[in-house]
């Protein structure tokens, strides 16, 4: 990431260093989740649609663990893998929007929600910029040797103490979890100067 692009990383001692975590990111393009998986200070194991486990990808997606997820349904296997990734103290990435997007967490599904409410782990909001912009070399990626910046935000706790998971309590972590996210691209936008 480093070599092909000019990648800023801000924040990213605010990670906890151990123990459970969820790192919730914006997504408006392919490069995010790689990007975020080249910056984060842990390794991360992100939700993937299952469409991306093709050919060699394939092996290569599941040798650096990341989870196949079929977007379509509740995959109860998914669940239980990403469960998996936080009880043994792992970070598990979710772009919570669901697919990518405008990036600016208008509309979050509420996955993010339950697994901080089932575990207890800790949200970190992330944003990445300059992931949309596009260049002439390769269709889809950003210029070579463009800005990008990805903001690393403090950890929060999506539940509000009572460690309830009914549907109302999902509904009401979905928004706490909204106002935070929202909260840390604004501040991100602010940091960087990017609109």
């Amino acid at each position: 990431m480093h070599g092909l692009w000019r990648t800023r990383v801000l924040g990213a001692w605010r990670v906890p260093a151990q123990g459970p975590l969820i790192i919730a990111g914006n997504h408006s393009a392919v490069l995010d989740g790689p990007l975020l998986l080249g910056t984060a200070p842990r390794p991360v194991h992100f939700l993937v649609k299952q469409e991306a486990f093709v050919g060699p990808l394939d092996p290569f997606l599941r040798g650096v663990g990341q989870v196949s997820v079929d977007r379509s349904r509740t995959d109860r296997a998914a669940v239980t893998a990403a469960l998996g990734v936080l009880q043994r103290g792992g970070v598990l990435g979710i772009f919570p929007e669901g697919t990518r997007g405008e990036g600016d967490f208008a509309s979050l599904r509420d996955g993010l929600a339950y697994f901080a409410l089932r575990t207890g782990a800790p949200v970190v909001p992330v944003v990445c910029f300059g992931t949309t912009e596009r260049g002439r070399v390769v269709r889809g990626l950003p210029p070579l040797r463009g800005r990008i910046d990805v903001v690393f935000g403090e950890p929060f706790d999506a539940g509000d103490g009572s460690r309830l998971r009914t549907r109302k309590a999902l509904d009401a972590a979905t928004s706490r979890i909204q106002e935070r996210l929202t909260a840390h691209l604004e501040q991100s936008r602010r940091a960087t100067g990017r609109s």
